[in-house]
């Protein structure tokens, strides 16, 4: 099958890409011009020169195609230019659905976010809990739940398109890193002195891949899938790579209030003053405020998406950030000595 991958130099994109290309399929990937093609390199995969903001150069990525999956995204809590997360998010998912409807493309996948999930004030959330507005903190979300609305009213007009809501994927290939990578190199790299009392849900990177194929040939057009596993406290998740690794897990827990006043200095200082991406990710702590658990038996139930180990998991992205470099050799010492 001839399948275009946009985002593939990405985490999940790569990901998926690779796995596409292993089992057979005709891979091409729309990727922008100097982008790091570590995810897709010493693949099969062809790499079209390209960008969903481009029209144009979309419609050649599309054309011939029989699936499309759209991955790409601006995923960051904290960008110097919000108003083009906005375009590349919500702009460039239309280009890329518009296109594949042109194309006649016969399914097409959206890659949105748990973050468009409705969280209730009790237990968990799932496709039907209704979104609270209010918990859409930052450009980011709300970009993503702009072009997620799109995609559902694009898949409204006849379009076979289905959307994926993955979780917190870890694993290996999260070349940038993605926040939740850079959770695991932070505490890794012993840069996590403190804990928040929040909660996730936390899956592998093969799981979410197989969502999405599973989503392409089972997946029902219109209908979101949230692609997920456990449902873990911040605190449990610090304990599994301390078990790991044999590193100190922190000990203290911070206050909400009191991260989220040093999240707004801390944007202030890095963010406003000198230009950088801050230390602590403001628009991450603010959505911490209630814990992202949700219910993943939809997928599970149709779609048939597997449930890996999330310790497994765990131990593959720390391993793929050693192999490439990520981490220094004195840390490299003492965790290959653990035989992760």
């Amino acid at each position: 099958m001839k399948i275009l991958v946009t985002g593939a130099t990405g985490f999940i994109g790569g990901n998926l890409a690779r796995e596409l290309w292993r089992r057979g399929d005709h891979v091409q990937a729309l990727i922008r011009p100097g982008s790091n093609q570590l995810a897709i390199r010493d693949t099969g995969i062809i790499p079209i020169e390209g960008d969903i903001l481009d029209r144009q150069s979309v419609d050649r990525a599309v054309r011939g195609c029989e699936a499309v999956f759209h991955v790409a995204a601006a995923y960051t809590f904290w960008s110097k230019d919000r108003a083009n997360v906005a375009r590349t998010n919500i702009q460039g998912t239309i280009n890329v659905l518009e296109a594949a409807r042109r194309a006649r493309v016969s399914r097409t996948v959206y890659t949105s976010t748990v973050g468009t999930i409705g969280l209730p004030k009790q237990g968990q959330g799932d496709e039907n809990t209704p979104l609270n507005p209010e918990t859409l903190h930052g450009h980011y979300k709300n970009s993503k739940h702009q072009a997620e609305q799109e995609a559902l009213n694009i898949a409204a007009n006849d379009m076979p398109v289905i959307v994926v809501n993955p979780t917190l994927p870890v694993g290996p290939w999260d070349v940038k890193p993605t926040p939740t990578g850079k959770i695991i190199l932070d505490f890794l790299r012993r840069k996590v002195p403190a804990y928040l009392k929040t909660g996730m849900n936390v899956v592998d990177v093969a799981d979410v891949v197989d969502g999405h194929i599973l989503a392409m040939e089972k997946g029902r057009p219109g209908e979101r899938y949230i692609l997920g596993n456990q449902n873990m406290s911040l605190k449990d998740l610090f304990d599994m790579i301390s078990k790991l690794t044999g590193f100190s897990a922190p000990r203290i827990r911070l206050p909400y209030w009191l991260v989220v006043a040093l999240g707004y200095a801390d944007q202030f200082a890095e963010g406003t003053l000198l230009g950088k991406e801050p230390t602590i990710p403001l628009e991450g702590v603010l959505a911490s405020k209630v814990p992202a658990y949700v219910n993943c038996d939809k997928a599970v139930r149709e779609l048939g998406q597997p449930q890996r180990s999330i310790e497994d998991a765990l131990k593959q992205s720390i391993n793929w950030f050693i192999d490439h470099g990520y981490i220094r050799d004195k840390q490299v010492k003492r965790l290959r000595g653990r035989s992760i």
